[in-house]
């Protein structure tokens, strides 16, 4: 009779509170990546008018500054070159941040050559930057980039439309709650977060139109 060792048991999962779930649930549904898709679109409506041109001006933006870097990120999430389409690792950041804004870039070049309002060239300028000054501070810290898109785009929401759009500045405090509550970031991380799009993307657009 031999004395086998015990197998070992498996750690029971870790039950995700409702907390965690509604924070999984905001941080997805109000990426960075989803907002840079919708934010364009308004834009361009309230730049034209006409559902045409709105739609193709907004696409142009959308598909240069958001759904092909996304596309990008997320081939490197699942080959392993970075942790999640998150991006969560500070380290895993250049390649994705250089992908943006070089396909923002040429659709920045795009949206010139094409004659597109003026609104649209504003806003591409306004996100390029906002990317350069948070691509710089994350390679020292991760600042949240979450935060930063939605700040911003409220502030030219607010601008555009009407100032009434500056309550969707509790949605922002919303998003930033998700990304702490999941331990993404710190409450200083998405604070800065908030303030450098307000004042770099939402301000450069202000003072651009």
């Amino acid at each position: 009779m031999t004395n086998a060792a015990p197998e070992a048991t498996p750690a029971a999962p870790v039950a995700q509170s409702g907390k965690d779930r509604a924070a999984r649930v905001l941080t997805e549904v109000c990426a960075p990546w989803v907002i840079v898709v919708l934010l364009p679109l308004a834009v361009a409506w309230q730049a034209t008018h006409r559902f045409g041109p709105a739609l193709g001006w907004g696409l142009l933006v959308s598909a240069t500054s958001s759904v092909l870097p996304m596309g990008v990120i997320v081939w490197g999430a699942k080959t392993g070159r970075w942790d999640s389409h998150h991006v969560r690792n500070r380290a895993g950041r250049f390649v994705p941040f250089v992908a943006l804004i070089t396909m923002s870039l040429v659709g920045l070049g795009l949206l010139v050559l094409l004659g597109a309002p003026w609104l649209l060239i504003a806003l591409d300028i306004a996100m390029i930057a906002s990317l350069f000054v948070t691509g710089g501070i994350t390679v020292r810290w991760k600042i949240s980039m979450h935060s930063a898109v939605a700040s911003g785009a409220v502030v030219i929401l607010a601008l555009i439309y009407h100032p009434a759009c500056w309550a969707l500045m509790l949605l922002v405090a919303a998003i930033s709650w998700s990304r702490v509550q999941i331990n993404d970031h710190t409450t200083a991380q998405v604070t800065w977060g908030a303030v450098v799009g307000a004042l770099v993307g939402g301000g450069l657009f202000a003072a651009l139109v």
